[in-house]
């Protein structure tokens, strides 16, 4: 590993992320909604979420900041943080009892990949690189969404 000019360290791949807070780009989450009609955002933010059923860190209702933790209601969307936690929304994902579409990073050497992902109802890897929010460029790696009990 080396020590970046910023302080952070990042490994010979990739810098470390300043935020874990990407917004879904709406055209894609569009694309999906029109699919599964969903009825909750189980991973957003007051300023990024897709519903009005939301889970989010800074939610107004401290009983809706916790998505891993909250009942999730119908079809749910997911864009969760992508770190190691992934493997948690995936586990929760399979355990519901209606479809929920997780928008995540393509990491098809990971465990939860091979445990999770490649036995989920559908599997998609999208084309080119995704721009979240109002980044300015692209994100520095591909990306899937993978579709569980849908």
């Amino acid at each position: 590993m080396c020590q970046v000019s910023c302080g952070q360290w990042m490994t010979a791949y990739m810098p470390v992320a300043q935020t874990d807070d990407w917004a879904t780009p709406q055209y894609l989450f569009d694309e999906w909604n029109k699919r599964f009609t969903f009825v909750t955002d189980a991973a957003a933010s007051s300023t990024n979420h897709k519903l009005s059923q939301w889970f989010g860190l800074d939610h107004p209702d401290e009983d809706r900041r916790d998505g891993l933790e909250g009942q999730w209601l119908g079809n749910t969307w997911i864009n969760p943080p992508y770190g190691r936690g992934i493997i948690n929304w995936l586990e929760k994902a399979h355990k519901h009892d209606s479809a929920v579409v997780l928008l995540l990073p393509s990491r098809t050497d990971t465990k939860w990949f091979h445990d999770y992902c490649l036995t989920a109802t559908q599997l998609h890897f999208i084309r080119g690189r995704v721009k979240f929010g109002a980044g300015k460029a692209s994100a520095p790696f591909p990306s899937m969404v993978v579709v569980v009990n849908g």
